[in-house]
């Protein structure tokens, strides 16, 4: 709980300092003068008087603001009028308020390509058993296989024996990992575009799928994307690890090293299914024997185990006191220099155009406002990165960095992207907006982001309480 608390104190804080520094320093470049630097709103905690910028630490941290001198809040004294915010140029005024959302975007680049030259563990992209009927089962992947690269599946082009169509095999995006290809599938369907994938099979030669991931909604773009395309997670050998004394494994004569082939007559192709069949195996709520078909040392073994039954929650799952399976397997994901900043340039632009499609989609039905989170859920992932180690919580500061600066970027009255409108609407009419509309457009604008806030908070709620 307290490592949640300070992971998501110091991410509130970072996004909030770097995107209020990004407005003061282009104020700054334009001569503006700066009364205040606040990080947080209310109660002043801390504060600091830097020249002739007070800088200040309030209460409430869940934002900041920078106050200039403006002849709209108050006099202003005739000798620094040439200072005041509202009597600089359109283009200097567009340009301190578009700081802040850039040096968001900016902070984004910088860690993302920190992530990149760090390093990351993460999930070689090698599938469990997929689930029976579902997208990926009828694309034809089978457990253990592997997929190394994904391309577009381009109109009137058609799968070859062996090969993709010519016209695609440049267009081959490589996965290095499992949230490489989370991605690619997360784009594939809010796009409503099929995917080849390259697959490497255990037992065979590498061979080109065609996945339907155009079937699946955009509207069902959310955390649940891969369990709806039926790819339950990560490839385990379907090996027995620790076996537990005196257990029902122990008892029956199961070995750590014995690898599962059938479980009650079922084939099992890797530690998931075996997982799942065991967990089946009640009947009216009462255990039933398993029998185990296992390979040990080159013979097969045949074995009846008897699970204990344990309550989780909701209903009573056999259990054999055995681990089963082996944890998947990890890559250690690196980028030299210009390659990492490459990659964080194009992830940056990706994770924005993507943000701003989700939004779009929202906006008119066709994506889940599940997706929409708030405070709880930052604070959560906030605290889960952090445990991982630093590359996991710098890549869920440049997620959540991205995230703020399209936000921001929004043409709604009371963010930096409606003040932007303004000033557009001002460069076209020669004009600026009246005060009657300013004060209409700021009622809207409001009303909004209190609906917004109240929508991301309840969903916080729902995901907490189990309700998504």
């Amino acid at each position: 709980m307290l490592m949640t608390v300070l992971a998501f104190l110091v991410t509130i804080g970072v996004l909030v300092v770097i995107h209020e520094y990004g407005h003061y320093r282009a104020a700054v470049a334009c001569n503006v003068k700066v009364l205040r630097f606040s990080v947080g709103f209310g109660r002043v905690l801390w504060s600091r008087q830097r020249g002739e910028t007070e800088f200040v630490v309030a209460a409430l941290p869940l934002g900041g603001y920078v106050k200039m001198l403006d002849g709209r809040e108050g006099e202003v004294p005739s000798g620094e009028r040439d200072r005041a915010f509202n009597n600089k140029s359109l283009r200097q005024r567009a340009f301190i308020v578009a700081a802040g959302p850039a040096a968001n975007l900016l902070l984004a680049v910088l860690l993302y390509a920190l992530v990149n030259w760090l390093g990351v563990k993460e999930l070689v992209p090698r599938m469990a058993e997929p689930v029976v009927a579902s997208v990926a089962a009828q694309a034809g992947l089978k457990a253990g296989d592997e997929i190394q690269a994904v391309a577009v599946k381009t109109e009137g082009s058609a799968l070859m024996p062996g090969q993709g169509d010519a016209a695609d095999a440049r267009d081959w995006q490589s996965l290095r990992s499992m949230s490489d290809l989370q991605w690619q599938l997360t784009q594939a369907v809010l796009a409503g575009d099929d995917l080849w994938l390259q697959v490497r099979r255990q037992a065979g030669e590498p061979l080109i799928l065609q996945m339907a991931t155009s079937s699946v909604p955009p509207a069902d773009v959310d955390a649940r994307l891969m369990d709806r395309l039926g790819l339950a997670g990560p490839y385990a050998p379907p090996v027995i690890g620790k076996v537990f004394e005196g257990g029902p494994a122990e008892q029956a004569g199961l070995r750590t090293g014995d690898v599962i082939l059938k479980v009650n007559g079922q084939a099992v192709g890797d530690a998931a299914r075996a997982r799942q069949l065991i967990r089946d195996s009640a009947v009216d709520g009462k255990a039933r024997s398993v029998e185990f078909v296992v390979e040990r040392q080159g013979r097969v073994v045949t074995l009846q185990v008897l699970p204990t039954l344990k309550d989780d929650g909701s209903r009573m799952v056999p259990r054999i006191q055995a681990e089963v399976g082996r944890a998947p397997e990890m890559i250690d994901v690196r980028y030299g220099f210009t390659e990492g900043l490459g990659r964080a340039l194009q992830k940056t632009w990706d994770m924005s155009v993507t943000s701003l499609d989700m939004l779009g989609k929202m906006l008119i039905g066709q994506a889940s406002l599940k997706n929409l989170s708030g405070p709880l859920t930052i604070a959560d992932y906030a605290g889960k990165s952090a445990e991982l180690g630093l590359s996991y919580y710098l890549g869920f500061l440049a997620v959540v960095s991205v995230s703020l600066g399209v936000l921001n970027l929004l043409p709604l009255p009371v963010l930096d992207g409606g003040h932007l409108m303004y000033y557009l609407f001002e460069g076209v009419t020669g004009r600026p907006v009246s005060e009657l509309w300013l004060q209409r457009l700021q009622r809207g604008g409001v009303a909004v982001m209190l609906f917004m806030m109240s929508l991301a908070l309840y969903n916080d709620l729902a995901r907490i309480l189990g309700m998504h």
